[in-house]
C-alpha cells in the first residue's frame, strides 16, 4: 500500500486552508438553491443559469476535496521549536546577492507561498536550492530570467 505524503505547512496556512474550506461549505446550499431555481425555468438545454450554477458546483466540490486533501496530509510545523546550523522547512533566511544587496525569505509551504511577501514554498527553484544550506554557503538557482547567485548570510527559526 502506497504510503500518504505529508504536506509541510505552518499553522497559519492550515489556518487559511480551514477557513477557505468553512466558507466553499457555507456556498454548497446557495448553490444547490440556484440549481433548483434554474430548474424550475424549463428547458436545460438552453439554460445559461443552469449550466453556470453547475458548473459553479463543480468547481466547488473539486475546491472541497482538495482543501481536505490537504488537511489530511498536513503536518503542521512551528520554526520556533526548529534550531540548527541548516537550511530547512519554516527557517528565515537572509540572501545577500551579487551587489551585496539582503535579501529575505522564510521557506513555507505551497499554499502559503507569497513571493511578494518574501515567503517562498520549499518545492520552489529557489527553495529547493536553499534547502541544506549553511551560513556563508553559495546557492545557485536558474530561474526563468537566468542563473542566479546568492550568499547565504543569516538564517534565523522565528
Amino acid at each position: 500500500m502506497a504510503s500518504v505524503e505529508k504536506m509541510p505547512m505552518l499553522a497559519e496556512g492550515q489556518k487559511m486552508l480551514t477557513l477557505e474550506l468553512a466558507r466553499l461549505k457555507a456556498e454548497r446550499p446557495l448553490i444547490i438553491d440556484a440549481i433548483e431555481e434554474a430548474r424550475a425555468h424549463g428547458d436545460l438545454s438552453e439554460n445559461a443559469e443552469y449550466h453556470a450554477a453547475k458548473e459553479r458546483q463543480g468547481q466547488i466540490e473539486a475546491s472541497i476535496a482538495d482543501i481536505e486533501d490537504r488537511l489530511s496530509r498536513a503536518q503542521v510545523i512551528d520554526p520556533r521549536d526548529l534550531s540548527g546550523d541548516k537550511i530547512v522547512f519554516g527557517a528565515t533566511v537572509t540572501l545577500l546577492d551579487d551587489d551585496d544587496k539582503p535579501i529575505r525569505y522564510q521557506i513555507v509551504g505551497q499554499t502559503e507561498a507569497d513571493a511578494k511577501s518574501g515567503r517562498i514554498s520549499y518545492n520552489s527553484p529557489l527553495g529547493r536550492a536553499l534547502i541544506g544550506k549553511k551560513v556563508d554557503e553559495e546557492v545557485e538557482v536558474t530561474v526563468p530570467s537566468g542563473d542566479r547567485f546568492y550568499v547565504v548570510s543569516k538564517i534565523e527559526f522565528i
